[in-house]
């Protein structure tokens, strides 16, 4: 049995009521709802949260509010490992343990059950604690450089000045749209990126990261972009 996930506190600063503003005519957390439940992988799709709201928005397009998370799960300070290992928890106290627990971000418009299900391949025969959503940095990283303060540049790295790019190591960084966790992993909150997590490789049209407005915006042309090739 596989159960779903999905993280939403009502607090966000930097955008606030981000879980559930408009992105494209519906709440963003719609989308994360709607790909879980259309994946067929999961026996429930559950939303983890604090806030009322959130949780009626959350029910109306399907998914299951079971309980509401308590507040010291809810602050700035409240890391996703914490609020799996709650959700795993209050799982194994009211029924079967599932086999799996997927997290998915409340804030994936751009998730594709294509690779939700790559995801559960991964885990279920790479002999692996989780699976997560990954994408490659767009630059190379070995190139980057600090701004000093007397407002010049100093390279982090000088001896990759002169090498070609493609000479280069590729370098990967989280895309935050899922994490596929063994329960127990998620209940003895395994450390989430190490040797025993296996990457999920995601093309960079298919992913932002959505903490400003702008990056908003870039992630609604994204969605219409992506919409538009399925059609």
């Amino acid at each position: 049995m596989n159960i779903c996930v999905i993280p939403a506190r009502g607090g966000s600063k930097r955008i606030p009521r981000k879980n559930i503003k408009e992105f494209n005519g519906k709440p963003i957390i719609a989308y994360s709802i709607e790909a879980a439940l259309n994946s067929g992988l999961f026996s429930e799709v559950m939303v983890s949260t604090e806030d009322d709201e959130i949780a009626e928005i959350s029910r109306y397009y399907g998914a299951e509010v079971p309980f509401m998370r308590p507040d010291h799960l809810a602050d700035d300070f409240a890391s996703t490992p914490d609020v799996m290992e709650h959700a795993a928890t209050w799982l194994n106290s009211i029924e079967d343990k599932p086999s799996f627990i997927c997290c998915i971000a409340a804030t994936a418009p751009l998730i594709d059950s294509h690779y939700l299900k790559a995801g559960l391949q991964k885990i279920l025969h790479g002999q692996c604690d989780y699976a997560i959503s990954a994408v490659s940095y767009p630059s190379p990283i070995q190139r980057a450089f600090r701004i000093t303060d007397d407002e010049r540049i100093e390279m982090f790295f000088p001896e990759n000045f002169h090498k070609r790019s493609q000479d280069l190591e590729a370098v990967y960084h989280d895309a935050g749209q899922f994490y596929w966790g063994k329960t127990q992993a998620w209940l003895t909150k395994k450390l989430l990126f190490s040797h025993e997590t296996a990457p999920v490789l995601l093309p960079m049209i298919q992913v932002q990261d959505i903490d400003t407005l702008e990056d908003w915006d870039i992630a609604e042309l994204k969605c219409k972009i992506l919409h538009h090739d399925n059609k």
